[in-house]
This record gives C-alpha cells, sequence and structure tokens, in this order.
C-alpha cells in the first residue's frame, strides 16, 4: 500500500476492486492503494450481482424454466470473479478439517489440489445457493434480484472487515501484497453495503 497516500476514497478506487475482485476488463491507471481500496469491494460486489441479476431476469424473459435460470443466475458471478470464492471456500474446509496444526493447515491451503473436505463444501454451497435461487426466482424476479444485489453487497462488506480484524496467514502472497485495511475503510465499506442494501430492500424486493 503507498505509504504517502493516506485519503480515505479515491475515484480510482472501483475499478481497483473490481480489478482485483473480478475479470473484467477494467481500465486502471497506475495507482496503488492497495487496502485502502478495500471500502469499495461491496461496490465491485454490485457489479457482479447486478450482472447475474439481469442474466436471471433475461433467461427468465427468454423463456427458460427456473431452475435453468438459477443455475444461469449461479454461474454468471463465478465466471466473472474467476471462481475466486469457491476457491477461497475448498481451500479454507480442506485446510481447517485437513490439518492438525497452523503449518499444516497453511501448507494444505496453498496446495493447488483439492481434498474431500474442499470437494464436499463447494457441492454443498453451489447447491445450497442454486435451490434459494431457484425459489426465490419463482416467488419473483424482483426478489431474486435483490438477493442477489444484497448477497454481493454484504459478503464484500464482510470481507473487508475480516481483513482489516485479522492478521495475515502468511509473510507472502496476495493479501500480504494488499495490506490490511484501516478501521476507518472497513466501517466505510461497511456503511456502503448496509445503506445500499437498505434501499435495495426498501425499494425494489417485492
Amino acid at each position: 500500500m503507498a505509504e504517502n497516500d493516506k485519503a480515505l476514497i479515491r475515484l480510482g478506487d472501483m475499478p481497483l476492486a473490481l480489478s482485483l475482485l473480478s475479470r473484467l476488463p477494467v481500465p486502471l491507471r497506475r495507482f496503488d492503494r492497495g487496502a485502502r481500496a478495500a471500502w469499495a469491494y461491496p461496490l465491485a460486489g454490485l457489479v457482479l450481482g447486478g450482472i447475474a441479476g439481469l442474466g436471471g431476469i433475461a433467461a427468465l424473459a427468454l423463456g427458460l424454466p427456473t431452475p435453468l435460470v438459477a443455475l444461469i443466475a449461479l454461474t454468471l458471478p463465478i465466471i466473472l470473479s474467476g471462481a475466486m470464492h469457491e476457491d477461497g471456500l475448498a481451500d479454507t474446509a480442506d485446510g481447517l478439517w485437513g490439518g492438525w496444526t497452523r503449518a499444516r493447515r497453511l501448507e494444505i491451503m496453498k496446495d493447488s489440489h483439492i481434498g474431500s473436505y474442499g470437494v464436499i463444501a463447494l457441492i454443498l454451497s453451489l447447491g445450497a445457493r442454486g435451490v434459494a435461487l431457484w425459489l426465490l426466482f419463482e416467488a419473483s424476479p424482483a426478489t431474486a434480484a435483490t438477493a442477489l444485489l444484497a448477497a454481493a453487497l454484504l459478503s464484500r462488506a464482510m470481507m473487508t472487515g475480516v481483513m482489516c480484524a485479522l492478521p495475515h496467514a502468511r509473510a507472502t502472497g496476495l493479501s500480504q501484497a494488499q495490506g490490511r485495511p484501516p478501521r476507518t475503510t472497513a466501517l466505510l465499506g461497511l456503511g456502503v453495503a448496509v445503506v445500499l442494501t437498505f434501499g435495495l430492500v426498501g425499494g425494489g424486493g417485492g
């Protein structure tokens, strides 16, 4: 993180967050803010959740069956994020359940191979999310889209909070390179996510 840049918000934080959390072709200046841009992670989630919601609504408009609509809405953000969160879930499940010491757990998480715990975690997670989206789209496309947006906002805000609250597991890697966001950055990210979520739920959740 650039030590000479202490500003809470910069205009470049949003594209920086998108470039880190997605594979969208975002024009990015040479602008190193590291974890100080983490307040914008919920906004990056809002973009991905919006694309997922629009994809599901478009699939419904084309007359596709609801289970396939749910599958499309589930798959779009996974593709656009490069399966970053699914990869993290699998690594976490393998490491926490497969190792008995801190060193062994970190070793397992670093391994590119996936184990039984990781596979089971992915199956349960994708299955639960798929069924939930199926039911939501059957109930109301607007409700489903709102749920996708709210989940994307709040989950990225929690990511920023965890980065702020916990030390890095290793002395190297992506997390270490980004740094730890200040508490004000984490609180701003949470505030952005909560305000936008309440706005969505109040205005479009029917």
